[in-house]
């Protein structure tokens, strides 16, 4: 026998699938519209950090011997000229279509000096978070159970050199012990100059397109070259998050429902990973991605002490030319990651947390 479902009983589950489905698109929207504004927000910034900066960009590229004629005519043919407003919204245009202006530095467009020195920063900042998350997360959980002790003293300490030590100065010595006196890692630069051009150049990335072409040499070299920069950005990234980690796990171990399972008898693992430890994994979500966007956009004196040919080093090497459209092109994908991580965190959040659906 039987039973189909009622007329009213089909009516409510097509109308809360409905409700549901208009949900997710008005979810989707919002994201969007925020998005969208942050970015728009980020090129008001930067656009206006171009004209106020004590810089003349026209000088940059005509030099200041040039005569009146022609640095009016290089300032026309830049649009330098036009209202402040019409400036924005080309400037606008121009980003969406791709045109970050041309580099005097280098003498290619910015957005094909973009392509070519993020990936490396994204392979390097990459490496060093997962150094960070692999080994802060327990270092803060382990400081969190052993609150008072040699073990939690020690892991505070590093997270305090963490905080104080200078990053040029950490490049420095790594490369005088590491490399120089104990041999264990290859010097600076990227790779050996013998595998510079063998493999293309498919993501950017080193480690990834060495493995794609089947060049196991090459993907060994480049690691060899990239552990020790890694490891430092990860010492740094490490100290936050162990720091963050701990705090979050003081905090829970100290609510009842932690204290009622251990009067149960449950066994002190399961205690700490989860009943303590599962509830903060939403708060260390926004921390590591908080870290990660830090080591994108703080790697400059990393880069610059290892020759690294990141988007820190190609923006220093912008700011002393006083090129421009590389100084805003950088700082915009700089702004850009930020947004995107950011975002990334909240869908996380609400796919982690049931309440931020709401």
């Amino acid at each position: 026998m039987s039973f189909e479902p009622s007329e009213s009983v089909t009516d409510a589950r097509e109308g809360l699938l409905t409700s549901q489905l208009l949900g997710s698109v008005a979810a989707l929207l919002r994201f969007c519209l925020v998005t969208a504004g942050t970015f728009l927000g980020l090129l008001a910034i930067t656009f206006f950090i171009g004209r106020v900066v004590p810089i003349d960009p026209v000088l940059a590229v005509v030099g200041d011997r040039a005569s009146n004629e022609v640095y009016e005519a290089a300032r026309q043919a830049m649009g330098l000229d036009r209202p402040l407003v019409i400036q924005f919204f080309s400037y606008v245009g121009d980003v969406f279509t791709g045109n970050l202006g041309m580099s005097i530095s280098t003498g290619r467009p910015v957005a094909e000096d973009l392509g070519r020195f993020f990936p490396a920063t994204l392979e390097m900042a990459t490496i060093g978070i997962l150094i960070g998350v692999l080994l802060g997360v327990p270092m803060g959980v382990l400081a969190a159970t052993r609150q008072g002790t040699w073990i939690d003293q020690l892991i505070r300490v590093l997270g305090l050199l963490g905080y104080s030590v200078p990053a040029f100065w950490l490049g420095l010595v790594g490369l005088a012990v590491f490399y120089a006196g104990l041999g264990w890692v290859a010097g600076p630069g990227r790779i050996d100059i013998f595998y510079d051009g063998i493999v293309d150049p498919v993501t950017g990335l080193y480690l990834i397109d060495s493995v794609v072409a089947g060049e196991w040499d090459i993907f060994w070299n480049a690691l060899d070259h990239l552990m020790l920069p890694a490891s430092i950005l990860g010492f740094f990234s490490l100290a936050y998050i162990a720091r963050m980690t701990r705090s979050f796990m003081l905090d829970q171990l100290g609510h009842e429902y932690v204290t009622t399972a251990r009067v149960k008898g449950v066994p002190e693992r399961r205690v700490i990973w989860r009943h303590a430890f599962y509830p903060i994994r939403i708060q260390l979500i926004t921390v590591i991605g908080l870290s990660y966007a830090a080591l994108l956009e703080g790697s400059v004196m990393i880069e610059t002490v290892f020759s690294w040919p990141g988007i820190g080093n190609y923006l220093t090497s912008a700011l002393l030319n006083a090129d421009m459209n590389a100084v805003l092109g950088a700082t915009l994908v700089i702004g850009a990651v930020f947004i995107l991580i950011n975002k990334i965190s909240d869908v996380l959040y609400r796919i982690l947390d049931p309440r931020a659906r709401k």
